[in-house]
């Protein structure tokens, strides 16, 4: 079964400019979610992955992430980590937990696309 795509991340050098913009074109509502401007647009229908806005990442020194940021459904972080690698991707942000959510990794593809990889707790609310 494919794998979903459970959440998308726009990265921005001026969070808060980026947050009027969206906000304003596309009416989303982008509420405060964990850490300092990180904000969340919540699925309005079921399936749909959730939006956020945060701070443009910066997974190695001059390497700023570009464009949009999808992080796929796992089942066993490990076992992904071991297949991104065995088909020519690299890890590029090790396995780190977020509280209540899940744990979570980043890697690149063979063309350097960055892809985040979770595996959500059970309890965590897909939403």
């Amino acid at each position: 079964m494919p794998l979903p795509i459970r959440h998308l991340a726009l990265n921005a050098d001026d969070v808060q400019r980026a947050k009027t913009f969206y906000e304003t074109v596309f009416g989303w509502g982008l509420q405060p979610w964990g850490p300092p401007d990180y904000y969340q647009q919540p699925p309005t229908r079921e399936g749909e992955p959730i939006i956020a806005l945060h701070g443009r990442r910066e997974f190695q020194p001059g390497w700023k992430m570009r464009g949009l940021e999808a992080t796929i459904a796992v089942e066993d972080i490990a076992q992904m980590k071991a297949a991104v690698e065995a088909a020519g991707g690299r890890v590029v942000a090790e396995p780190f937990y977020i509280d209540g959510v899940g744990k979570l990794f980043y890697f690149a593809d063979p063309e350097g696309n960055v892809l985040g990889a979770m595996q959500y707790d059970a309890d965590a609310d897909p939403h």
